[in-house]
Order: C-alpha cells, then sequence, then structure tokens
C-alpha cells in the first residue's frame, strides 16, 4: 500500500494513530489529481476541490501558490479569518484580495420541516476577479523544458507593446504540492538544494555582463564620442590607463589588434568600451544611462529591486567608470528589466515597459537613444549573431539563411 501511494509506511501509521481518528472516520493520506488514482484494498477516495497549477513547474515562481492563513496573517490581515486560503507567494499574493472574493452565508429559522420561517441574516457570496496575464502557456513551458533545469531565467517579451510572453526561472519547484501538503522530506529536498529552486530568478539583478556593451556604445554613439569607423589601437589581452590603477588591468578573450566599434561588439571587448567610457567620462555616461530605467520601479506585480547604476550616486574611481561600461562593476539589473532596455534597438530608440496584464491599457515608453543610433545597433547586434567570430554566433539560424 505504501509503495502504491508512494507514502512512507511510518506516516501512514502516524496519520491513522492520530488522537482524533475513530473506526467510522475518514483519514486522508495523501491528495492525488484525480487521474492518478487506483483501486487499492482498504483505500477510499473523497473529491475536494483544490486550486490546480497546470504549469507546475514551469510557471511556479510566477503563479506562486495559495494556503492556510497562519496566526502571522490574522495578525497582519483583519480581512482574513481562520482557515481561509490566501496567497502565499508569486501573483496568487500579489492578487490575492482581488482572487479570494468574499464568502457568503445566512442565518435562517426553520420549522421541523425544513421550511424556512424567519431569516436573521444573509451575506451573499462575492467571487473573486478573472485576471489575464499576457504569458503565452506554450512559450512559457517550452522556455522552461529548454533551460533542462540549469540555474537560470528567460524572459520574453515583445519589443513592440510590452507584453510578457514568458517568464520562466531554473530550477524550480512543484506549487501543487505546496496547496496539497507537502512532506517534510519534499520540503527539505527543495529547501537544501544549492541550485535554490524557491529564487525568482528573473526577478533577481545581476551584473548583465557583455550583453551590457550595446548600452554603452549607444550612449557613446549619442555623445558623438564613439562612431562606427573609429579606431583603436589595443595590444595584448589586458590593459590599464596607467601606475595609478596598481595592480588592477582590465582584461579581454580575443587579441583583436585595430578594433572599430564593429569588431569591438562582435569580439565582446572589454577594453575598447573601458576606454570609451573613460573618454566620455562619467558625467556624460552617467547622462546616457539616466535615460534608461535605472532606479525605477516597474509596474509589475512582481517583487523586484529597481536596476542599479552603482551602490552610490557618483563613481569612486575611474575603474569603476571602466567595469562599468562592459557589464561589470556595481551594476544590476534583473532579465525583465534588461529585456525592458534592450527594447530600444526595435522601437527606434524608445524603452516599452513592460507589462504582464492583458489590458486595454496601450504600452508606456519613453526615448532613451536616437532613432539612428537605434537603427546602426539593430544592424550590429545582428552581425554579432551572423558573424563567424560573433560571441553570439551559436544562436545563428542557418535554416533562415
Amino acid at each position: 500500500m505504501s509503495r502504491q501511494l508512494d507514502i512512507p509506511i511510518e506516516e501512514i501509521h502516524r496519520k491513522l494513530h492520530q488522537k482524533w481518528v475513530k473506526d467510522d472516520l475518514f483519514v486522508p493520506l495523501k491528495v492525488l489529481e484525480s487521474n492518478k488514482t487506483e483501486n487499492i484494498p482498504g483505500i477510499s477516495y473523497r473529491n475536494i476541490i483544490l486550486r490546480y497549477y497546470p504549469l507546475k513547474e514551469a510557471a511556479a515562481h510566477l503563479t506562486g501558490y495559495i494556503g492556510k492563513v497562519t496566526k502571522e496573517d490574522l495578525e497582519e490581515n483583519p480581512h482574513v479569518a481562520e482557515g481561509d486560503m490566501i496567497g502565499k507567494a508569486g501573483l496568487e499574493r500579489a492578487f490575492d484580495r482581488e482572487l479570494r472574493g468574499k464568502g457568503g452565508g445566512e442565518i435562517v429559522i426553520v420549522n421541523e420541516d425544513g421550511q424556512r420561517k424567519k431569516e436573521i441574516q444573509k451575506r451573499e457570496k462575492i467571487d473573486g476577479k478573472n485576471i489575464q496575464l499576457t504569458i503565452d502557456t506554450y512559450i512559457q513551458t517550452e522556455a522552461f523544458k529548454q533551460l533542462k533545469g540549469k540555474p537560470g531565467a528567460t524572459v520574453v517579451m515583445s519589443p513592440n507593446d510590452g507584453k510578457l510572453y514568458a517568464l520562466v526561472s531554473s530550477p524550480s519547484f512543484d506549487p501543487n504540492k505546496m496547496v496539497q501538503g507537502i512532506t517534510r522530506e519534499e520540503y527539505d529536498q527543495y529547501a537544501n538544494d544549492e541550485d535554490k529552486p524557491f529564487i525568482s530568478r528573473f526577478a533577481k539583478r545581476y551584473a548583465p555582463g557583455s550583453t551590457f556593451k550595446t548600452i554603452t556604445a549607444s550612449i557613446g554613439l549619442d555623445a558623438k564620442i564613439t562612431y562606427p569607423s573609429k579606431l583603436r589601437k589595443i595590444n595584448g589581452l589586458s590593459w590599464k590607463k596607467n601606475e595609478t590603477w596598481g595592480g588592477y588591468s582590465v582584461t579581454r578573450v580575443s587579441n583583436v589588434r585595430d578594433v572599430d566599434m564593429r569588431k569591438a561588439l562582435i569580439y565582446s571587448d572589454n577594453i575598447y568600451f573601458a576606454q570609451e567610457a573613460l573618454e566620455m567620462g562619467e558625467k556624460t555616461f552617467r547622462n546616457g544611462l539616466d535615460q534608461f530605467i535605472f532606479g525605477e520601479e516597474l509596474n509589475l506585480p512582481i517583487a523586484m529591486n529597481p536596476a542599479q547604476i552603482s551602490n552610490h550616486s557618483a563613481f569612486d574611481s575611474e575603474i569603476l567608470l571602466a567595469d562599468t561600461a562592459y557589464g561589470q562593476g556595481e551594476l544590476l539589473v534583473s532579465p525583465i528589466q534588461q529585456a525592458a532596455m534592450y527594447s530600444v534597438f526595435q522601437n527606434e530608440g524608445k524603452i516599452v515597459y513592460p507589462t504582464l496584464l492583458n489590458d486595454k491599457a496601450g504600452p508606456k515608453s519613453k526615448s532613451a537613444i536616437t532613432p539612428s543610433t537605434a537603427n546602426e545597433m539593430k544592424k550590429l547586434l545582428q552581425e554579432v549573431v551572423n558573424h563567424p567570430n560573433g560571441t553570439a554566433h551559436l544562436l545563428y539560424n542557418h535554416q533562415q539563411q
């Protein structure tokens, strides 16, 4: 029996020997999906209504899950009562009041035949609201499969209207277990996993690295400091401005001697962009960054800190300025924020803000770079993929050529 239900025999004994258990009472052992039940001697089933998440692990960090209210919930929220189910994580938590609705009931006096004689009190039930997302379930599921359980995130956003089609974090967990009743062993397996499956990686901020070089190049182009044919003679795989940098130097992967902006992007040359930022200077570079979404709270029902340029309002050294130019330093950007920033290249220099709710409101946008710069960068981004030496050539699709 324990093998068929996949419950340790010790757990079955513990549940059957609870103080309230009597011979004629139904003792719940485990919640199963209706299509996974089987005839087992001594076991009977009862249908119950629970929240079910059909995408399971593929959307766990996005949807979140519900659970019974705790003592702390009752103290913090006057709108809930003991026994209620409330949102505990993700969108379930963000939209808890809208989704939960209100229970109803009535108190009436009836005669001995059960006929209503008098209504004492009545409260109409109020159903929760329907909330429609922009998420495409096929894209969401396929994006999760492609990560193959490895740590990472995938954000798919329409650059024209900001609709988010997929928000995926990997590794993940099954939110249905949280609703149905997760065992201590199952929870510990998640909690002790060194890849941290409870983290929503699409909302967590990281140093963007080389993907940020397009932003630096765009700012340089608009400031008339950077231009496509400008050559920098760089020797070797490391460089530092002068001896005031001490033992610190900027490194690169490919030893390309005469580097223009096109080559710098194709070969992802850290030294080139560090030198460009130093020539721009902090004021020009920061002014350009301020046109993007740094420091802004995005209008999304997702817990996420704003994108950050640096820990303080100014760089404390030229080294930090140089490092920031190629996506390191103290830069912190989430995958969602970076997807929004990259929308400039598809929208004539305008950032389109991401949206998750499928409503009639039009996309919000603002100008960040000039249309000419956006179009130039778009062509160069294609070369980073198409060129055999491009650092993104793995994304090249031979079938479409």
